[in-house]
């Protein structure tokens, strides 16, 4: 039996539905990729320039965490709490993208 909805035996044609929820999937999985390519510079940043590459610099010109100077803070502690931070604005930006596509986990 073969109707317009399924997939025509041996053939591989999609239907009209499967063929605009592979679009919608594409579209979503390219947004994503744009997320990943926003956070990941200002990770970088963060965690390898202001912990290592500019740490000496922010020593000398950036106001002090506490006792220590702020280079070394950076390395210690502020490149982990802004990867946290970044991990948030992360599950929040693709859940936005989830609902924009009408994608949910199919997982369970």
């Amino acid at each position: 039996m073969n109707d317009s909805h399924s997939v025509a035996s041996g053939s591989g044609e999609l239907n009209p539905d499967q063929v605009k929820q592979l679009a919608r999937q594409r579209l979503h999985r390219r947004s994503s990729l744009r997320v990943i390519l926003c956070l990941l510079p200002i990770w970088f940043i963060v965690s390898y320039g202001c912990g290592i590459l500019f740490r000496d610099w922010l020593d000398a010109n950036a106001p002090s965490v506490g006792n220590a100077p702020f280079g070394f803070w950076m390395a210690q502690q502020g490149s982990i709490i802004c990867f946290v931070l970044l991990l948030v604005v992360y599950a929040i930006w693709m859940g936005k993208l989830d609902d924009k596509f009408h994608l949910e986990d199919e997982q369970e």
